[in-house]
């Protein structure tokens, strides 16, 4: 996984207005955050957003997948769903599908932070 620089700063361009998009690396890729929520994770070129149940739903109606890698030979699904289209180029609809992701990682419980 590796974290596609441009699109990270087009994400914190789109979604300026809403608050700080800060960014910490994760397995070559990077994690996204808006004012301290995780929100989305970036791996190559392709954006994930986050889901829980709540938003499913919404996401499956968009046609939006799981984002999934192998595990010693398994396929995991984590809870980050594909973008759509037409974030990558639209501050509008970056802004209109970052919305329910943001309120995901609001949702998400909070884990400790190590001693």
């Amino acid at each position: 996984m590796s974290a596609d620089a441009g699109l990270i700063d087009w994400v914190a361009e789109a979604l300026a207005p809403l608050g700080t998009v800060t960014k910490r690396r994760m397995m070559g890729g990077a994690v996204l955050y808006l004012d301290g929520v995780v929100f989305a994770i970036v791996d190559d070129e392709t954006l994930w957003f986050k889901a829980d149940a709540e938003s499913a739903a919404l996401w499956d109606a968009a046609g939006c997948a799981y984002f999934t890698y192998m595990r010693d030979g398994t396929p995991q699904t984590m809870n980050y769903r594909c973008a759509p289209d037409d974030v990558y180029d639209d501050a509008d609809a970056m802004r209109e599908w970052a919305a329910p992701a943001i309120a995901a990682g609001r949702r998400a419980p909070r884990k400790a932070k190590r001693a």
